[in-house]
């Protein structure tokens, strides 16, 4: 069995951004996974396996089993719950392609993805999961594992920006990342230093 991830940028998953009708939670909703056709890395996923793998995962939610995502993706498939920006809430299929909602979370690392979406940053999606990969590149016994959340790569094909990595890297996200943790996630004023912090990463950053 192969590691394997999918990145698909704000663009090309046809992301939509959605918030609930009293405002305190966040979705967004779009192509999760890409059917049928050869991927930037040079993989094919059939229909049937993306089919297979949407409705296992649905199993899981309906179960009670929640699903979680990251911003940004380590290189396995352990998820990590200081980096957990989301959980997936449902997935559907769509012609050939597997489509997917999630909902952001007041973690300290969705508080930065609900705000630089809301600053207007084009943030992309990375499915993570596991399956072959014949010498052609055709995908079987596919597994999605979760969904990440990603930057927008500046080409096709480019490996998206660090996120995670590059607002621990800087003073400012460091600094409103530790003040959240440390407030806890219900404080509501941690909540808005660092939502006034992650402004300025954004602008340090150069994401928009």
């Amino acid at each position: 069995m192969s590691y394997l991830r999918e990145n698909l940028s704000f663009d090309a998953a046809n992301i939509v951004l959605e918030g609930s009708k009293d405002g305190k939670n966040m979705h967004m909703k779009g192509i999760f996974v890409q059917g049928d056709i050869k991927n930037a890395n040079e993989r094919v996923y059939p229909v049937r396996e993306i089919s297979n793998a949407v409705k296992t995962l649905n199993e899981q939610i309906s179960g009670g089993y929640s699903v979680l995502g990251e911003i940004d993706h380590p290189d396995d498939l352990k998820i990590n719950l200081d980096r957990v920006s989301h959980m997936i809430t449902e997935m559907w299929m769509d012609g050939a392609d597997g489509y997917g909602k999630l909902k952001l979370l007041p973690t300290p690392m969705g508080e930065v993805v609900s705000s630089m979406l809301g600053a207007g940053v084009k943030l992309g999606v990375s499915s993570r999961g596991s399956g072959n990969v014949d010498p052609m590149g055709k995908v079987s016994d596919f597994e999605i594992i979760t969904v990440d959340v990603v930057a927008q790569p500046s080409a096709p094909g480019a490996y998206p920006t660090a996120v995670y990595e590059g607002i621990m890297n800087t003073d400012y996200g460091h600094k409103a990342i530790e003040v959240a943790r440390d407030s806890g996630y219900g404080d509501k004023m941690a909540k808005r230093y660092l939502k006034e912090e992650v402004m300025k990463l954004i602008k340090q950053l150069k994401l928009q």
